[in-house]
């Protein structure tokens, strides 16, 4: 363990402990499995570092714990009929930790910072749909041209092409605003959100205060510890020794808490999917026939309730039933292991195929499901060889297309179907851009541009289940199911909700005390 405590200034922390003592009030603690990458919103590419930076920052825009988009550093803004054009007007009155004023510009330099080559960020997509964007974080440009200033309180964006969905990019954890110029942003945040950085000791714990001068309300409880527990029965363990605040229910535990604590629990469906992307692109996973075989010789509601305690919903498309332009009601591949054997006939294969399925043992109920995959598979003729790695090299092998297989866990950037099908489907999207599958289609294609154009919700809607429809047919993957994530909640904890978005809870109405 890397012992390094970093300390905003030690007069925050003995603040911290006597507003405790004079209160009465227990703080808040929460958990990460891992260490976060990096405190700084343009390094946000995992969900800790995503996590933490929601706490200590904001965005011009945020979502709810059911994902619904708010209105954040930003009180309102307008879209120009086109949605090409959008007008963003700060709320008067907010200021960073340290007391500087937020101001239009503010944001402007922020969003360059991100951009800009030299800030190596890992993830600036979210800002590419404006205007000379990409141009400038690839050195390109000097400055982006589709980002001005509009009087005192605004900030407008022009886009390269209409894009319904950009005010949800603008809630992302990238899209968090730093003060000008940020010191040392990696590990000394200094944000405008609910709470105020106090310390960091990596791999171990991190500190937060509230913030009394937030502008949503300062939180109810003082403090906010945040402990890296890597070992899921290590957490189970310590919240019920009481020395965490909630808890994600392991999975082998999933009935003995369900039995045991059912009025300390939480269900909700989880903005995710898990599924085989299957490479469209490798021998026989090419012919649409073997791919819909590999489909119907897997019991999936029964993989499902035997690895993953039925903690899931049966997918019959890509998009989560949370969110708009999901389809519950369409009909699933059948397990039906003799229809699979006479496709696979009809394709050629009638004495069966060999193929590899990728796997990492760093998800041990995924690597369970792959397991269980193989068997099934064998059944019908086809022979998997499980090709275990660590998830590092899991994903380069996925992403440069050597995969046959690979057992995947999409967790949403962003609350929309969007998110579900451009990176995962579009062409455009292969490798890197999520699309391990390498599935292309021409018509796929065009219909994801014209939803993501489209600027009417119900006929961007019923675009998404058009797109989900066609891609189903043409099975891209072995599609698994959605997970239902299961927490569980001190009993004397209130105003906490499980979010379906990781970015979605802030903790600032939850707090310890008799109810």
């Amino acid at each position: 363990m890397r012992a390094r405590c970093i300390l905003l200034h030690t007069a925050l922390v003995a603040a911290v402990a006597c507003s405790r003592a004079a209160a009465g009030r227990a703080g808040l603690v929460y958990y990460e499995s891992y260490d976060p990458r990096s405190l700084d919103p343009a390094l946000s590419t995992d969900v800790p570092t995503g996590e933490m930076v929601t706490l200590a920052y904001d965005r011009l825009t945020q979502f709810d714990p059911d994902g619904r988009l708010e209105p954040a550093l930003a009180d309102r803004w307008t879209a120009s009929r086109d949605g090409r054009r959008y007008v963003f007007h700060l709320r008067a009155g907010v200021k960073f930790h340290n007391g500087t004023p937020l101001t239009p510009a503010a944001v402007r330099v922020s969003f360059l910072r991100v951009l800009a080559p030299g800030t190596k960020g890992g993830r600036p997509w979210p800002l590419y749909p404006i205007a000379g964007a990409e141009a400038y974080a690839t050195g390109r440009a000097g400055d982006v041209t589709g980002m001005t200033l509009v009087g005192d309180s605004g900030l407008a964006f022009t886009l390269t092409e209409p894009l319904a969905i950009f005010p949800k990019f603008l809630a992302m954890p990238v899209a968090s605003v730093v003060p000008p110029p940020p010191a040392d942003p990696a590990e000394r945040p200094i944000g405008t959100g609910p709470w105020r950085f106090v310390a960091w000791q990596h791999d171990d714990a991190l500190t937060f205060a509230r913030n009394p001068d937030y502008w949503g309300g300062a939180p109810l409880t003082d403090t906010l510890i945040v402990r890296i527990i890597p070992e899921p029965l290590t957490r189970a363990a310590e919240f019920e020794a009481g020395r965490l605040s909630v808890i994600e229910v392991p999975f082998g535990e999933t009935a003995r808490w369900r039995a045991q604590h059912p009025h300390w629990l939480v269900e909700k469906p989880a903005l995710r999917a898990v599924y085989v992307a299957l490479n469209n692109r490798r021998g026989p996973l090419s012919d649409v026939r073997v791919r819909r075989a590999i489909n119907q010789a897997v019991n999936v509601p029964e993989i499902l309730a035997t690895v993953y305690g039925g903690r899931g919903i049966r997918a019959r498309g890509a998009i989560p039933p949370a969110l708009a332009g999901s389809d519950t009601t369409r009909p699933a591949y059948d397990y039906d292991p003799a229809a699979a054997r006479r496709l696979l006939a009809q394709a050629g294969y009638a004495t069966g195929i060999d193929l590899q399925l990728w796997r990492t043992a760093a998800n041990v109920e995924l690597s369970r499901a792959a397991q269980a995959i193989q068997s099934q598979l064998a059944g019908v003729g086809v022979r998997v060889e499980l090709v275990e790695r660590d998830a590092s090299s899991q994903r380069e092998a996925a992403r440069k297309g050597q995969a046959d297989m690979v057992i995947l866990d999409w967790w949403a950037d962003y609350p929309d179907a969007d998110n579900f099908l451009y990176p995962l489907f579009n062409s455009g999207s292969f490798g890197p851009g999520g699309n391990y599958a390498f599935y292309a289609d021409a018509v796929t294609d065009s219909l994801i541009l014209a939803a993501r154009r489209t600027v009417d919700e119900a006929a961007r809607t019923a675009l998404y289940r058009r797109i989900d429809d066609r891609v189903y047919a043409a099975a891209p993957w072995l599609y698994l199911w959605f997970p239902k994530d299961l927490w569980a909640h001190r009993p004397e904890l209130s105003g906490w909700d499980l979010p379906v978005i990781f970015n979605g809870q802030r903790w600032t109405h939850a707090r310890l005390g008799d109810r």
